[in-house]
C-alpha cells in the first residue's frame, strides 16, 4: 500500500508539473482562449481520473459532484475550511501537492494555517522562553514581531511552492479577523475574533486563486494580536458555514488512547457523552473533542470536521471510507416496527421523493405501504430521516432490505453506514437489491460477501457462503414474491457453472466472497487480431475527423497513416500523438493509386453527404489492381472502408454498422460500412425494445436537441492567416435558445425508419424532429410511443434492460437523463422510462455525445470489428 501511495503521489507530481508547464508558457501567437481553456479542463479531467486510483469512479465523482454544488457565485467559499499545523508546513512538498490536486478538480478551499513550532524555534533562538497559560501563548510586543515575521515567511513559503505548482494562490495576511484583546493583562497581545470580513476571500476564488491565511488579526484601532490558528479556523467555519473543516495534523487522525487504533468516525450526539468518560480521553484530546462540538453544535448538520494527514487528504475527501477522523454530529438512530411509530406522514413523504420505484413510475406510494402489510418489518433511521431502511423479516425466513433510502447529506455524512452496522446487528443474514446503475454500487458492494446482476439489477447478500444455499433463498423470495424474478439464471443452475470460467449466453456468474465488482457476460471465445495495421482519413479537418484523429492515439493496434485535407493540406496534425503526421491533400487518383499498393488496410471517409463516391469508387479500382502474392493466388481483396457520410446508408451491398442493434458478424465479414447518423443511432436504440409493441399504424415520434458541432464546420483563417476551421452555427447566434429545423423528411428519419424495419414484422414510419442547442457536443432525444397494449414503466425498463444487457456502450438509468450523462461520454445513455395513467404511450428518452457514439467512437467499433480487433480496442469503457 505504501509503494502504491508513494507512486501515486510521484505521477500526480509529474502531472501537474506538466500540466503547469503547458499553461504557463503557451505560444502567444497561436494560442487561443478555447485552446487553453481546452488544456485546463484536460488538466482536471487528468487529474481526477489520477483520483480514481483511490477510490472507485463512483465515489470520486459523486463526492466532486457534491463538493462542486457547494459553491455558488454569490458564495464561492463553501466547500471547505482547512487548518494547516505548523508541524505541517514543515512537510511543505506534499502539502502544496495535496492543495494542488483540489485546485485543478475546480475546488477552493480556504486555508489557514498556524506557525507555532516555527515560532518557538526562532524566539528560543533570540533568547525568548516561550510562555503559556491555559494553553495559550503569552505574546509581548518582541513574541509578536516575531510571530509577524514568521507567519509572513511560512505563508509565502506555501504560496510558493503552490505556484511551482501551477497553482494560482493569493497570500492573505491581514484584513479578514477582528478581534478584541481576550485579556490584556493576562495574555499579552492575544486576540479574541468578533468579526470576520469573508471579502477578501471571496475576491480571491472569483480571481481563481487559493485564498492563503495567517491567523494574527487586527484591532478596530489597529493594533495586530495573535489568534490561535484552530481558534481562527473554527471562527472561519462559523462564518462560511462550509461542507468541510479539515484539520491537517502529522499524525493523520485521533487515535483511541488504550488501543491506539485510529478513531474513523465519531457521532457526537451518539458518542460524546461516553467518550468524555472515558479515562484516555484527557487533556489535549478532551480540549480538542469539546472545540469540535462547540464548532459542530454552531453549523448546520451538513457539516462535518476531518483530523487528517496532508498526504492523505483527497483519500479523506473522495471515498466513502475515508483515510483519517471524521467528525459529525450526526443523530441518535431509531428503530420501529410499525409505520405509525415513525409517523404515517413523514414516511410517506420520504419513499415519495426518494424511493426509485416511486420516481420512476414503477409503484405507487399506497403500493409501497400496501406491500409492506404483507410481511413484519422494521425500518431503521435516524432522527431527520436522512436515511430511512426497510428490513422485511417473516418468522423462519431470510430477512431481505427492502428499501435503503439515504439522502445526499445521509451518504455525504456516512449517516448510511450507522443504519447499516445497526441492521447488521439485530440479522446475522441479509439480502438487498439496487439498480446496476445506483450511484453509490460500490457502497454496496463493500458491504455485500456475495453478488451477482441481471437485466439492471444487482442482488447482494452477507451471512451466506454456499451457492446452492443463495440459490435456494432466492428461488424461495421469487416464489413468494418478496424480490422481482429476475435474479436466478434460466437453464443450467449457476451452481452447475461454478469453476467453469464462463456463464451461458444470457447468464451472469455469481460474485462471492471478497471480490468486489460486477460479472460480464462471457467474451466471445474467437481469437482476436494483434496486427498493426495503417488507416487512411479522408476529411480530417471537420469535428468528426479532429475527435477520431485523437482516439486514434489512444488505439494499441491501428496507426494513422494519411490524413487528408484540402483547406489544411501542409500543416502538422494536432491531437495525434503516435508519430508526426502532414495534412495532404489527396485527389480520387492518389486514393486509387494508394490502394493498389497497399499503402493502407483501411479507409475513412469523413466528407460531407454527396462527396463520398469519387473516393469509394476509386478505392474499388486500387483494390483490382492489386497484384497476386507469390504464391499466385490473390490474398489482398481490398482495404476496409468506412463512409461516416449519408451516402451509403441505404445501399444494400453496404453493411449498416450499429453493433448493438444489427449483425456483428455481418459487420466483421465486412469491407464496406457505412457509419450511422449520430440522430438516427438514438433514434434506433430508443425505439428498438419496443419495436413489437408499437400500435399499429401509430407513428412514433421523436424530438431531438443537438450540441452545435452537429451542424459541422466552415473554412475560416486564424489570427496569423492561416486555415482553419469554425463552427456552421455559433451559440451566440442561437441567442441562449434553441432552433428546431429540418421539421419533415430530415433524413436521419428516413435512415432511422427504414433500418428499424429490418427488426418489425411490417414497415416502419417515424416522425423526427431536430433542434440546435447553444451547447457544443451531445444529444438528447425524446420519444414518444403509442402502444398496442397496456404496459407498466417497469415492463419498459425490463425491455431495455433485456435488450442491452451486456453491451458495454450502453448505459440505462432509472432517472431521465441530462447532458453531464451524455457530452463527452463514448456510449448511449437511456432512462426516465414514463407510461401515460391509459398506459397506452410510453415516454423514454436516451442520448450520446454527436462527436462520439454518434460518429468516431461508433467508426472506431465498426473498424474494430472489420479489421479482426476487439470491438471495444481504443475505446474507453465507463
Amino acid at each position: 500500500m505504501l509503494a502504491a501511495t508513494t507512486a501515486s503521489r510521484k505521477g500526480a507530481r509529474a502531472i501537474i508539473v506538466r500540466a503547469r508547464n503547458a499553461v504557463a508558457v503557451p505560444k502567444l501567437q497561436s494560442t487561443s482562449i478555447r485552446s487553453i481553456q481546452s488544456m485546463a479542463q484536460t488538466d482536471r479531467d487528468t487529474i481526477t481520473r489520477l483520483l480514481y486510483s483511490i477510490g472507485t469512479k463512483r465515489e470520486v465523482e459523486r463526492h466532486l459532484r457534491i463538493f462542486s454544488s457547494s459553491s455558488h457565485p454569490s458564495q464561492p467559499a463553501k466547500f471547505a475550511v482547512i487548518k494547516i499545523g505548523g508541524a505541517v508546513l514543515d512537510q511543505i512538498d506534499e502539502l502544496a501537492l495535496s492543495l494542488s490536486f483540489l485546485y485543478r478538480v475546480g475546488l477552493y478551499p480556504v486555508v489557514v494555517h498556524g506557525a507555532g513550532p516555527q515560532l518557538n524555534h526562532i524566539i528560543e533562538r533570540e533568547g525568548v522562553v516561550p510562555d503559556y497559560i491555559e494553553g495559550i501563548r503569552v505574546t509581548d510586543a518582541k513574541t509578536l514581531q516575531i510571530a509577524r515575521r514568521v507567519f509572513l515567511e511560512e505563508n509565502l513559503k506555501l504560496v510558493g511552492a503552490l505556484e511551482k505548482l501551477g497553482t494560482r494562490a493569493r497570500p492573505i495576511t491581514s484584513g479578514v479577523f477582528t478581534a478584541d484583546y481576550l485579556d490584556k493583562d493576562k495574555f499579552g497581545l492575544v486576540g479574541k475574533i468578533t468579526k470576520i470580513d469573508k471579502r477578501p476571500l471571496e475576491a480571491s476564488i472569483r480571481a481563481g486563486a487559493l485564498p492563503i491565511l495567517t491567523s494574527l488579526a487586527e484591532s478596530p484601532e489597529g493594533q495586530i494580536l495573535n489568534v490561535n490558528a484552530d481558534i481562527a479556523a473554527g471562527e472561519l467555519a462559523k462564518e462560511l458555514e462550509p461542507l468541510k473543516i479539515v484539520f491537517l495534523n502529522e499524525k493523520g487522525g485521533l487515535f483511541h488512547g488504550v488501543t491506539g487504533e485510529k478513531l474513523s468516525v465519531i457521532n457526537l450526539d451518539e458518542e460524546y457523552d461516553q467518550l468524555m468518560k472515558e479515562p484516555w480521553v484527557k487533556y489535549g484530546t478532551k480540549l480538542k473533542l469539546r472545540e469540535f462540538k462547540e464548532l459542530l453544535d454552531y453549523l448546520p448538520r451538513s457539516s462535518s470536521v476531518a483530523v487528517i494527514s496532508a498526504s492523505m487528504l483527497q483519500k479523506e475527501l473522495f471515498t466513502d471510507n475515508g483515510a483519517g477522523t471524521l467528525i459529525r454530529r450526526g443523530y441518535k438512530l431509531f428503530k420501529h416496527n410499525s409505520i405509525e411509530e415513525l409517523g404515517a406522514d413523514r414516511f410517506r413523504q420520504v419513499i415519495h421523493d426518494r424511493d426509485p420505484d416511486v420516481l420512476n413510475g414503477f409503484h405507487s406510494v399506497a403500493g409501497v405501504l400496501s406491500e409492506m402489510k404483507d410481511t413484519p418489518y422494521t425500518i431503521y433511521g435516524d432522527e431527520p430521516l436522512d436515511v430511512v431502511a426497510v428490513v422485511s423479516h417473516p418468522p423462519g425466513e431470510t430477512p431481505v432490505l427492502t428499501k435503503l433510502l439515504p439522502s445526499r447529506a445521509g451518504v455525504l455524512n456516512s449517516v448510511i453506514d450507522n443504519v447499516f452496522s445497526a441492521i447488521k446487528k439485530d440479522h446475522r443474514r441479509l439480502f438487498w437489491t439496487a439498480q446496476a446503475d445506483d450511484e453509490n454500487r460500490a457502497w454496496h458492494f463493500e458491504r455485500a460477501e456475495g453478488s451477482f446482476t441481471r437485466a439492471g439489477k444487482s442482488l447482494f447478500w452477507y451471512g451466506v457462503q454456499d451457492v446452492k444455499e443463495v440459490e435456494r433463498i432466492v428461488r424461495e423470495f421469487e416464489e413468494k414474491g418478496r424480490i422481482s424474478r429476475v435474479y436466478l439464471p434460466v437453464g443450467p443452475s449457476a451452481s452447475a457453472q461454478k469453476g467453469s470460467g464462463s456463464a451461458p449466453s444470457g447468464t451472469r456468474p455469481y460474485s462471492t466472497g471478497k471480490r468486489r465488482g460486477y460479472a460480464t457476460i462471457a467474451e466471445p471465445t474467437a481469437p482476436v487480431s494483434t496486427e498493426i495495421k495503417r488507416l487512411g482519413l479522408i476529411g480530417a479537418r471537420g469535428f468528426t475527423g479532429q475527435t477520431l484523429t485523437t482516439m486514434l492515439s489512444n488505439h494499441p493496434y491501428l496507426e494513422l497513416a494519411h490524413v487528408s485535407s484540402r483547406q489544411l493540406v501542409g500543416l502538422p496534425l494536432e491531437g495525434y500523438t503516435k508519430s508526426s503526421i502532414t495534412y495532404s491533400n489527396l485527389a480520387p487518383e492518389d486514393v486509387e493509386d494508394m490502394e493498389a499498393s497497399g499503402a493502407v488496410d483501411a479507409w475513412v471517409m469523413a466528407l460531407p453527404n454527396g462527396v463520398c463516391k469519387p473516393f469509394v469508387d476509386a478505392v474499388d479500382r486500387g483494390a483490382s489492381k492489386r497484384v497476386s502474392s507469390p504464391g499466385g493466388t490473390n490474398t489482398n481483396t481490398g482495404s476496409v472502408v468506412v463512409d461516416l457520410s449519408a451516402d451509403y446508408r441505404f445501399e444494400e451491398e453496404w453493411t449498416y454498422g450499429l453493433p448493438e442493434l444489427y449483425d456483428r458478424s455481418a459487420i466483421r465479414a465486412s469491407k464496406r460500412i457505412s457509419n450511422p447518423g449520430c440522430y438516427a443511432t438514438s433514434s434506433q436504440m430508443l425505439l428498438a425494445p419496443l419495436i413489437n409493441h408499437i400500435a399499429p399504424g401509430a407513428l412514433p415520434t421523436v424530438f431531438g436537441l443537438s450540441g452545435y458541432s452537429g451542424a459541422g464546420t466552415v473554412s475560416v483563417t486564424d489570427p496569423d492567416g492561416r486555415p482553419a476551421s469554425a463552427p456552421k452555427i455559433s451559440p451566440e447566434s442561437l441567442f441562449g435558445g434553441v432552433r428546431p429545423y429540418s421539421l419533415t423528411g430530415h433524413i436521419h428519419e428516413r435512415e432511422a425508419a427504414h433500418h428499424l424495419s429490418r427488426l418489425a414484422s411490417s414497415p416502419l414510419k417515424i416522425a423526427f424532429v431536430p433542434a440546435v442547442t447553444p451547447w457544443f457536443s451531445g444529444i438528447i432525444s425524446t420519444a414518444s410511443i403509442p402502444l398496442k397494449d397496456r404496459m407498466a414503466a417497469r415492463d419498459v425498463a425490463r425491455l431495455f434492460a433485456d435488450r442491452y444487457e451486456g453491451e458495454k456502450l450502453v448505459r440505462l438509468l432509472s432517472g431521465v437523463p441530462g447532458l453531464q450523462d451524455i457530452e463527452n461520454k463514448h456510449g448511449w445513455t437511456a432512462g426516465g422510462f414514463q407510461v401515460s395513467s391509459e398506459g397506452d404511450r410510453v415516454v423514454v428518452v436516451g442520448g450520446l455525445d454527436n462527436l462520439l457514439k454518434g460518429a468516431a467512437t461508433q467508426c472506431l467499433q465498426n473498424l474494430n470489428l472489420a479489421l479482426g480487433y476487439d470491438e471495444y480496442a481504443g475505446i474507453p469503457i465507463e
